[in-house]
């Protein structure tokens, strides 16, 4: 079966911005996805026939207003399905093209924007991230006491990948104002606050990406998205995916869902809609916009140890390094408590270290993240697969926030149809 897929030209309100971001039209040539059949990777019809009748009967059953969800094995795409509908006021259906709000899943793309830096000897895992960021020389380290202390060792690069580096969660930093001016903003803010913990002592999730992405700025001489863009997103073909859409696009966005009292889904009109021009701060922790499609040939490429379709983003050996767990012994993930056992990190991804101890059918060694909208994906270079699959709620990657725990469902339905 054969999908096409029309790649569309950047609209004039883009202006000089397609410029600046270094576009070239090739990158936006229409382009197919090959459906294969399932029997050909090694899975099941009939099994993905479930996984679309699950799909199917949440939609149904108003637990999600729609979604796209996207499997490939051995490098073919053998499932890419849209159900429901983008928003339950307007009706408009979800289509394969649809644009979400990935939030969080912009880390790993961060991620790979360092490493791109780190191949080119720009920086070093052990290096001090004060040598880099000049206003992070000295930081103090917050006590019980109220008072402060002297940083054990200087934070490293490593541990600033790994939300190690010692600063606090993100709501520890509710009334600092972080993302309200610029990344220096954001940088010179920081340098004014003490530390949550020890560097290495403790994984939080707070302000590390961020900080990637002022620090890529800062080596690379480009804005965060002129780099996203011209070394990741155009040769990867990701077309679809920046920190904002144009406005010929927007009839494609995704609206933003909750729940009513009754436990149904219901539009969240209170999220402000897509920007279509360039946001002043530029978040890679969180801000970006994409499709699943987009999104699939990212984890592809990864999948593949850093090449697709003859474009290398990486070398194999620093995928596999990203994917390595760098946690101290003692250290656990604890995105929403408890600990996340089985579960390492690695260079902004988690990685499966023991799929029994984690509870999950995915095979050693895959590494994941998701986004607060709900977006998820995982990349299993054991069963040689990628899952990539979209949806848009408040607080939709929360467990028992009302959302279906679709980060449960879809891997049991994914393994249960392979059949080799």
């Amino acid at each position: 079966m054969r999908i096409r897929l029309t790649r569309r030209l950047l609209g004039a309100a883009c202006g000089a911005a397609i410029l600046t971001c270094g576009f070239a039209p090739a990158a936006f040539a229409e382009a197919d996805v090959q459906v294969a059949a399932p029997a050909t990777a090694g899975v099941s019809a009939e099994g993905l026939a479930r996984l679309d009748a699950e799909m199917q009967a949440l939609v149904d059953q108003k637990k999600l207003a729609g979604a796209t969800t996207l499997l490939a094995r051995h490098g073919k795409v053998v499932h890419f399905q849209a159900y429901g509908v983008q928003d339950v006021t307007t009706g408009v259906p979800t289509t394969r093209e649809t644009i979400y709000r990935i939030a969080s899943m912009t880390k790993p793309i961060t991620g790979v924007a360092m490493m791109i830096l780190w191949e080119e000897g720009k920086w070093k895992l052990d290096d001090p991230v004060s040598k880099h960021i000049p206003e992070f020389e000295g930081l103090q380290v917050a006590t019980a006491g109220g008072g402060t202390e002297a940083q054990a060792h200087p934070m490293t690069m490593r541990e600033l990948m790994s939300h190690t580096a010692g600063f606090d969660v993100s709501a520890g930093y509710d009334d600092d104002g972080l993302q309200d001016g610029d990344l220096q903003a954001m940088i010179d803010k920081l340098a004014r606050l003490p530390l949550a913990v020890q560097p290495g002592s403790d994984w939080r999730y707070g302000p590390s990406v961020n900080i990637q992405g002022y620090i890529v700025e800062k080596l690379s001489g480009q804005s965060l998205d002129q780099f996203f863009a011209t070394r990741i997103f155009q040769p990867l073909k990701m077309d679809d995916t920046g920190f904002h859409v144009d406005e010929a696009k927007l009839s494609r966005v995704a609206g933003v869902h909750t729940y009513g009292e009754d436990g149904l889904i219901r539009t969240a009109g209170e999220v402000r809609p897509a920007p279509t021009r360039p946001p002043q701060f530029l978040s890679g922790s969180g801000g970006l916009f994409s499709t699943a499609e987009d999104y699939y040939r990212f984890a592809q490429m990864l999948l593949n140890g850093g090449e697709l379709d003859g474009v290398r983003i990486l070398k194999p050996e620093t995928v596999e390094l990203m994917r390595t767990n760098v946690l101290n012994k003692g250290v656990t993930v604890d995105l929403y408590g408890p600990s996340q056992d089985g579960v390492g990190f690695g260079m902004d991804f988690a990685v499966i270290l023991d799929p029994e101890a984690a509870g999950t059918p995915q095979g050693e060694n895959s590494f994941y993240w998701g986004g607060a909208f709900g977006t998820w994906f995982w990349i299993d270079p054991t069963y040689d697969l990628v899952f990539v699959g979209m949806i848009q709620n408040l607080r939709g990657s929360i467990p028992g926030a009302g959302t279906p725990p679709m980060r449960e469902i879809s891997p049991r339905l994914v393994y249960q149809a392979l059949t080799e």
